[in-house]
């Protein structure tokens, strides 16, 4: 049962410290439930210049029904490579397991999914209890000024209740008229729902609604308001407590941006150098062949000094005042600065990063990375992810509908597989174990995004509060796509982005606002959530449980997707732990009937409790 497994996780309880500076000891500790057994030994292997070296850990104590081992690791190189090896004695020899980030073995492993500390800068501390609530500004809400807004010649005038095209030729082209003084006017709305983070899709001026098309990078669509309007906006989010944070593209700008203008008008040209022309210069490299989104060549320093370092560079001018965003999330940020041999992909994540943290070493950067994002964000550019792999798929194959039929993130599937608990749990480890623990912590999990279809189009009834749920109380950046407090649904990306129906009660689908306000609230008020470990206790069929954990608090959530019974011996508690389960939850959606040995949980359904501190032996 993996609530007996040994563990360990980059929190506090375990590691002495997050970022320890080169040829600095870091203390690591490893818990060993006694349900599992005794081991005789235990060592640190870690990888240090490329070559194994074991460290010998000592038994510190017991405490929370565990046995607690320490090692001291040398940090030798930028990205610490480790893992724990146990012995355990038996009558026919000893048995070596081997525990890294992706779990518990009886064999050899590779490296890449051990644990990793690094000397990369942290997420600023507030992002570790936020919540990020994403806004694709024509949809969301319009303001009185918005009437005077023209419709652009590149548009399809809609109304607000006008159906939102998911396929087809105006798809990018249906112009609803949202703009930011809009954004502001339901600030209150947001904050009411528990949102720390507003994330606007860009508001850069384009010929398309979703704006990823720039024109320009240093002025905000005047069909947005212009530049008063995000001023306006980011004054009143933080006077509200809240940040804000734009959305930038580093792959490429649109085929009207004056920087493209002026390098397809004269090849000799500071800005052809900006992109990837043919030799006689009558064709470009472009997103995907998409004509009308030209990539950059980040092997250009004039590039580089326009978007990154220069005084008022792109990534400057909006960190700056009178704007003052908290932050960026770099759109493509997985295909910036590679095409084919070339990958300088790291190299400007890493600019990138140290421009912003010049600026504002209180801001937050993150890079969209739709696939695996272990390899690519290891915190050194990107200090976390937007990333669909660890977290959106896996719970969207639990959660799935058998009727469901939706874009699955682009590929050519129907629908996701359905699969059993164990397989989530498989999966979430596979392809989060290569990121440290604070790039784990700054990862922003979403249900669904504008990406993507709607959560409530592919999940279970009732499957979308599970998933909010387990998204709040997971490591990483909880994400609110706007819409989702009202269910709305969408089997593609494009359709996804539907006008909120904020004056409209005959569009709410499910009024789902109590739930995810009292889902933030729990997020806010726990120590455990922000900034204690995280243990699976359970992964079986129809159920997943896990718990946070910090010296002051614990916090259990058991989720289900269909009825089930759940002995609490599986847990893997210890009795202060096991009296806490006959209180009622802080948290619950569905039944709930308990007796001392087991839980009748109906599902779908999901139950947070409250439970004492771990103990760690000093």
């Amino acid at each position: 049962m993996v609530a007996q497994h040994p563990h360990h996780d980059g929190s506090a309880l375990y590691v002495g410290s997050s970022t320890p500076a080169l040829g600095e000891r870091c203390s690591l500790r490893l818990r060993i439930p006694q349900a599992w057994g005794t081991a005789s030994r235990v060592w640190v292997r870690s990888v240090q210049d490329a070559e194994p070296r074991y460290d010998e850990a000592v038994l510190i104590g017991t405490g929370s029904g565990s046995a607690w081992w320490e090692a001291s690791m040398l940090h030798v190189n930028p990205v610490a490579l480790y893992r724990f090896v146990i012995e355990v004695s038996g009558d026919q020899g000893a048995t070596y397991w081997h525990l890294n980030n992706a779990g518990l073995h009886n064999r050899d492993t590779s490296d890449y999914n051990d644990f990793r500390i690094t000397t990369a800068i942290d997420a600023p501390a507030w992002s570790r209890e936020a919540v990020m609530y994403q806004v694709f500004p024509d949809r969301f809400a319009r303001s009185a000024a918005a009437d005077a807004h023209p419709t652009p010649e590149w548009a399809v005038a809609c109304d607000w209740d006008t159906p939102v095209q998911g396929r087809g030729p105006d798809v990018a082209r249906q112009f609803y008229g949202g703009d930011l003084d809009g954004v502001t006017e339901k600030l209150d709305e947001l904050e009411a729902l528990g949102v720390d983070i507003v994330y606007l899709t860009p508001f850069f001026p384009g010929r398309s609604n979703h704006r990823y098309d720039a024109s320009t990078f240093m002025s905000v669509d005047p069909l947005l308001g212009g530049d008063e309007a995000l001023i306006r906006l980011v004054e009143a989010a933080h006077a509200r407590g809240m940040k804000v944070m734009g959305d930038l593209t580093a792959n490429h700008t649109g085929d009207a941006h004056e920087w493209f203008t002026r390098a397809q008008a004269d090849p000799a040209s500071v800005e052809a150098g900006f992109f990837y022309f043919n030799e006689d210069h009558s064709d470009y490299e472009s997103w995907w062949g998409v004509k009308s989104l030209p990539k950059l060549n980040w092997a250009s320093a004039a590039l580089r000094e326009a978007f990154v370092t220069g005084e008022d560079s792109v990534v400057a001018h909006w960190l700056k005042a009178p704007f003052n965003l908290d932050g960026w999330r770099i759109d493509v940020g997985n295909m910036t600065g590679r095409l084919g041999a070339q990958d300088i992909n790291k190299e400007v994540a890493a600019l990138i990063q140290a421009r912003i943290l010049e600026i504002n070493p209180n801001a937050l950067l993150l890079g969209e990375e739709t696939s695996d994002a272990g390899a690519d964000v290891d915190g050194y550019g990107w200090q976390g992810a937007m990333t669909y792999s660890n977290f959106t798929r896996p719970l969207w194959q639990w959660l799935v509908s058998p009727e469901a039929r939706v874009d699955f993130f682009g590929t050519p599937l129907a629908a996701p597989n359905r699969v059993s608990a164990d397989v989530v749990l498989e999966t979430h480890r596979d392809l989060s174990s290569a990121f440290s623990w604070p790039v784990r912590n700054a990862n922003m999990n979403a249900l669904n995004t504008h990406d993507t279809a709607r959560a409530a189009s592919l999940m279970i009834p009732g499957g979308q509060v599970v998933a909010a749920a387990m998204s709040m109380l997971l490591p990483g950046i909880p994400v609110i796509f706007a819409g989702d407090e009202f269910g709305l649904e969408g089997d593609v990306g494009e359709a996804s982005r539907t006008p909120i129906p904020w004056d409209e009660p005959g569009r709410v689908v499910t009024d789902l606002r109590t739930a995810y306000a009292s889902l933030t609230a729990l997020r806010h008020e726990s120590l455990a959530v922000s900034e204690g470990g995280m243990r699976w206790l359970l992964a079986d069929g129809d159920v997943l449980a896990f718990v946070r954990e910090s010296a002051e608090e614990s916090i259990l959530l058991i989720a289900t997707r269909a009825a089930a019974t759940v002995a609490l011996e599986r847990l893997g508690l210890d009795a202060g732990g096991a009296d806490a389960l006959r209180a009622a939850p802080a948290f619950s959606v569905g039944e709930l009937a308990a007796t001392d040995a087991e839980l009748e949980l109906s599902g779908p359904g999901v139950f947070v409790w409250r439970l004492p501190g771990v103990a760690v032996p000093a």
